[in-house]
């Protein structure tokens, strides 16, 4: 700057080396001054510069744009990532106004739902006015401060100004003055202790009090008329018996001979009278015919006892039917006697009488060759099994199990019940008579096992476990040793049918699929094979002795339910579905 300063400036040599010596010592000056506050400083002297000189660490800067730069905020922003000034957060909202708002939308908020004020109450204070305006309808009217009110104008209040006024504000934490002429009960009072009988203590009545209370004559009625309803809805209907009628299909029901057609045929090739069975068994290769009648699935189905020549259904379709299993294999009868499916049917000994278990709650015992009915019984519950008992001294005697967990005999002589056996916790499935039928074993919807002495009502044996299943379906070997029962875990269980009742781990058959269905189950009358129809209408054939598969079949197209094999044929299989059809393997 210096230089620039002396440029262009005119004068002698002499003027010009004085300038320039001159003008070397300001150099060499400007230079020290420069480099003044790399040196030490002197602190002998009392004066010294130390103690007057301040250093200045912070440059004067030229801003180069404006100084001040404001920032707005939008009133709706959610975030920000600088952390602004007071006046930035609290300055008024800039732009132009919307002419739309309305005045709500307008009023300034803090909140989604509006304007939040701190305000400082005591939590007690809080709760007694809310609870009193929820009991009482009023409260302290929270937006007048008490300091501004007149005294003699009174609190402020809001909600039910009136109650508020008649109880001088009354909280709900107070007690409120009696209403005049609401005077306190009397009670009778006896505190003698000495009086046993009499003794009353805080306990004694009102004097005016009235122990009968009669209601008026329109009371009365409506009463009576609110209990009527009461009932009709509570009531079960009871169905009275539809008229019973069987229809025979045959034109020759009896022989030349005169026997009807429950006399077992000679013809057949097949001795039917013996009690032995074949000596081997064989399996089924083909179907060789079908008993079609019934207009719905079966339910269960049952040879006539010891020859087997004819068979009993029942259908879902309410109606029972006689079919013969030779010669022609027509429809013998049909007895029509339910209102509802018919969930079971069994055979007395001698096969004149079968006994049906309709879901219309009734159980019917027929008479097998007319088509009558001899009786009647109903226990108001639906019967899911019935079975006679098999001693011929005892042939008047029926078991059902039914689904309010009870076993109900009944006597046919008489029509009453002789014995209830009710231990179970579940609808009873199944009965079987074991041990030359001086007991019988139950399955239930409980998932146990039950035995019991015939005509004592409680259960000698109780069989449950945690890995058992229901078990709906059950079948007594023909040794009488073994129970083979269905369980809904897609297993066929063995259970000895003697003494302990124990479960045979060792003979487990599996393969097919019943889960949820109660599809019955049977031995080969030489005990090789156990067969059984599944969910999908298949027949699954197992060998006894090894547990082994040995054949399975699509016998039918919706549910096989039952399987039996014909006690006097070696090969010869009955199977029934849900199809409605009723199918004879060889």
């Amino acid at each position: 700057m210096l230089s620039l300063q002396g440029y262009g400036s005119s004068g002698s040599d002499a003027e010009s080396e004085t300038d320039q010596i001159s003008s070397s010592e300001r150099r060499t000056e400007t230079v020290t001054s420069t480099t003044a506050h790399l040196k030490p400083l002197p602190v002998d002297s009392e004066f010294s510069v130390a103690k007057t000189l301040a250093v200045c660490a912070a440059p004067l800067v030229v801003p180069m744009g404006q100084a001040e730069v404001s920032r707005a905020l939008e009133p709706t922003v959610k975030e920000i990532n600088y952390n602004p000034r007071y006046e930035e957060l609290f300055a008024p909202v800039a732009g132009p106004e919307n002419p739309f708002l309305t005045q709500q939308m307008r009023a300034q908020k803090n909140m989604l739902t509006g304007f939040v004020e701190d305000a400082h109450i005591s939590d007690f204070q809080f709760d007694n006015q809310r609870k009193t305006f929820h009991s009482y309808g009023y409260a302290l009217d929270p937006s007048v401060d008490g300091k501004g009110t007149a005294p003699e104008e009174g609190p402020s209040y809001v909600g039910h100004l009136q109650a508020a006024y008649d109880t001088d504000g009354v909280t709900v934490f107070e007690s409120s003055k009696p209403k005049p002429g609401a005077e306190k009960r009397k009670r009778v009072r006896n505190d003698a202790p000495e009086d046993v009988e009499g003794f009353l203590g805080p306990w004694g009545k009102y004097e005016d009090e009235q122990t009968v209370a009669r209601p008026s004559e329109k009371e009365r009625a409506e009463i009576e008329e609110m209990m009527a309803k009461k009932h009709r809805r509570h009531k079960v209907k009871e169905d009275k018996p539809i008229e019973e009628k069987s229809i025979l299909h045959i034109k020759d029901p009896l022989d030349y001979q005169g026997r009807s057609f429950l006399h077992p045929p000679h013809d057949v090739g097949v001795n039917l009278r013996k009690a032995g069975a074949p000596d081997r068994c064989f399996l089924p290769k083909a179907h060789i015919h079908s008993w079609t009648g019934h207009t719905k699935g079966i339910s269960a189905i049952r040879f006539f006892p010891v020859s087997a020549h004819l068979l009993l259904s029942c259908s879902m379709d309410a109606r029972v039917k006689l079919w013969e299993v030779y010669n022609e294999r027509r429809c013998v009868r049909t007895y029509s006697g339910h209102r509802q499916a018919v969930r079971d049917v069994s055979f007395n000994n001698s096969g004149e009488r079968f006994i049906s278990a309709g879901y219309d709650r009734y159980l019917k015992l027929w008479d097998t060759e007319t088509g009558d009915v001899i009786s009647r019984f109903n226990s108001r519950k639906i019967p899911f099994c019935v079975k006679f008992h098999p001693d011929f001294n005892k042939q008047h005697l029926f078991v059902a199990g039914t689904s309010d967990k009870k076993i109900i005999c009944w006597d046919t002589r008489s029509g009453e019940v002789v014995q209830e056996y009710d231990r179970h916790l579940g609808a009873v499935n199944t009965i079987t008579f074991v041990d030359e039928n001086r007991r019988f074993v139950t399955t239930s919807d409980d998932k146990s096992l039950r035995v019991w002495e015939w005509d004592i009502p409680v259960d000698m044996k109780y069989i449950a476990d945690p890995t058992m299943h229901s078990m709906p379906a059950v079948t007594l070997a023909p040794n009488g040793k073994w129970l083979a029962c269905q369980s809904l875990d897609n297993k066929i269980v063995i259970f000895s049918a003697i003494n302990r009742f124990k479960m045979n781990r060792k003979k487990t058959f599996t393969g097919h699929m019943v889960s949820g269905y109660a599809c019955n189950l049977d031995f080969s009358p030489d005990m090789s094979y156990l067969v059984s129809g599944d969910g999908d209408g298949k027949c699954y054939i197992w060998d006894w002795k090894t547990t082994k598969l040995y054949k399975k079949w699509q016998a039918h197209d919706n549910v096989c339910i039952s399987a039996l094999w014909h006690p006097h044929e070696a090969s010869k299989l009955v199977t029934a579905g849900w199809d409605g059809l009723i199918k004879y393997w060889d």
